[in-house]
């Protein structure tokens, strides 16, 4: 058997750093940055209102229905004689253009009779902006 005497050479050290794995990785992180470039630079096109100096809102015009604890019904502090009678402002209030807004602030010992009839009746003769203020006296 022939002995080769270049084994030495072979056995040799590396001194090289093996820069295919550092490679790949770069490729892979660069493939992901172009992929992921044309999403973070994507803009939707719209038409954005322009600001015009315009008047702030008026404030509403409000109106008070207050039910006392006897059950009676206030209108803006003024004491309703009859169902008639608040009809005849319901109706009134519902024509109106733009149309007030209705607060309910029934007292928490009022019956919920008179407080079904003001809500039944707004309803009835088309108030839409209608709202029960006061509620946190209810919260015990």
């Amino acid at each position: 058997m022939a002995m080769n005497s270049n084994n030495h050479a072979d056995d040799e050290l590396m001194v090289e750093m093996n820069t295919t794995p550092l490679i790949d990785v770069m490729l892979v992180l660069l493939i992901m940055l172009i992929i992921t470039i044309p999403i973070q630079t994507h803009a939707v096109k719209l038409d954005m209102p322009v600001n015009t100096a315009s008047t702030p809102p008026s404030k509403p015009v409000v109106v008070q229905v207050d039910i006392s604890a006897t059950n009676q019904v206030l209108w803006n502090g003024e004491l309703l004689a009859d169902r008639q009678q608040l009809e005849h402002k319901l109706s009134a209030l519902a024509v109106q253009n733009p149309q007030p807004e209705l607060h309910i602030k029934p007292n928490k010992d009022a019956n919920y009779a008179p407080v079904a009839m003001v809500l039944a009746e707004s309803q009835r003769l088309g108030v839409t902006k209608l709202g029960i203020v006061g509620a946190e006296q209810f919260v015990q």
